[in-house]
């Protein structure tokens, strides 16, 4: 299955066309995103790769913001082991997702993957990319089930939160004061 989504960044200015197909044991994204942010004009162009669990095996970006490029290669081997930029990267051990902060397509990597229940929660490592700010570091977040389509997303510490709405796939539509989908066709 192919879908092809179209947000725009709310808070970030942008415009992202991210394809996303599934197979039966993987999934392939790729995405463009052109913005400007705080005086940064930037463009992002990333591929993740997942398993059929939806666990992250690759993530490749290139970036260039104010015309600074920036390239990252981030190889995980589904037990929270990294390899970033083709070297051991023990401070992402036990991460199993990346968050890429200019786009909503990252949150859909941990919905998909915890399956959680409605009310249920979970406490996760993720190798979070602030592109914009050169920051790739590991962080704590915490999502938690309210309905089919709704998943409250927590930073930890809880320095931010949302109430995100998603698609019966996971994907997207309205992550408050950040990211709006305006478009998406499934083929």
């Amino acid at each position: 299955m192919q879908t092809n989504i179209l947000w725009t960044g709310r808070a970030y200015y942008s415009l992202e066309n991210c394809q996303v197909n599934e197979h039966e044991n993987s999934a392939e994204i790729t995405s463009t995103i052109i913005g400007s942010y705080e005086g940064k004009l930037y463009k992002v162009e990333y591929q993740i790769r997942t398993n059929a669990r939806w666990q992250t095996v690759l993530l490749e970006l290139t970036s260039q913001v104010n015309n600074k490029p920036q390239t990252i290669k981030l190889e995980g081997d589904e037990k929270g082991n990294w390899i970033y930029n083709g070297k051991e990267a023990a401070q992402f051990r036990n991460c199993i997702d990346v968050d890429i902060a200019v786009t909503p397509f990252t949150n859909t990597l941990p919905i998909r993957r915890l399956q959680l229940q409605q009310g249920q929660s979970q406490e996760i490592q993720v190798i979070y990319c602030d592109i914009l700010n050169q920051v790739i570091k590991p962080v704590s977040q915490k999502y938690t089930r309210l309905s089919n389509n709704e998943y409250h997303y927590e930073n930890i510490p809880n320095d931010f939160e949302a109430t995100i709405k998603v698609d019966d796939s996971g994907l997207v539509i309205d992550y408050p004061g950040l990211f709006v989908r305006t478009a998406a066709v499934t083929g």
